[in-house]
């Protein structure tokens, strides 16, 4: 699975959270899934509720923007977040950006990103962090725009 720590922006759609908890949160002790289908039962594996590939599919495309809440806690509980991060953006927003610092610790820990990579961030002037910032986005604009 393709690893990149992008937040998930103001006003997501349901469909973009589910599928940043996809790519970014995916329980380190469950396989990586390649289609809905290992997404589905991963999920009810854990949780002991039944979801389906084809939930899964609508969730993920847009498809379904109202699921049942038992829908909304399985998928809460599996990546163990709050059932709030699915909620309107005043109440997500900050949810969000908690999980993007939960991903990137979780990368730090994995060896994703170096640790000393992030101390010498800290470290840095404010504008020579300014500048990082600026490759970094650009960075993240270029990957998104490849993958597409």
């Amino acid at each position: 699975m393709q690893r990149h720590v992008d937040e998930v922006p103001p006003g997501a759609s349901l469909a973009e959270k589910v599928e940043w908890l996809i790519q970014n949160l995916w329980p380190a002790d469950a396989d990586p899934p390649r289609n809905n289908v290992e997404t589905a039962a991963a999920i009810a594996h854990a949780t002991g509720e039944d979801i389906s590939s084809t939930t899964v599919w609508k969730l993920r495309t847009g498809r379904q923007e109202n699921p049942q809440l038992k829908t909304l806690t399985a998928l809460a509980t599996f990546f163990g977040v709050p059932i709030g991060y699915f909620g309107f953006a005043g109440e997500s927003g900050p949810i969000g950006e908690d999980l993007t610092l939960k991903a990137l610790r979780r990368d730090v820990e994995q060896g994703i990103i170096r640790p000393e990579v992030l101390r010498a961030l800290v470290d840095l002037s404010p504008e020579a962090r300014w500048v990082v910032d600026e490759m970094i986005l650009a960075a993240a604009e270029a990957d998104r725009v490849r993958h597409a």
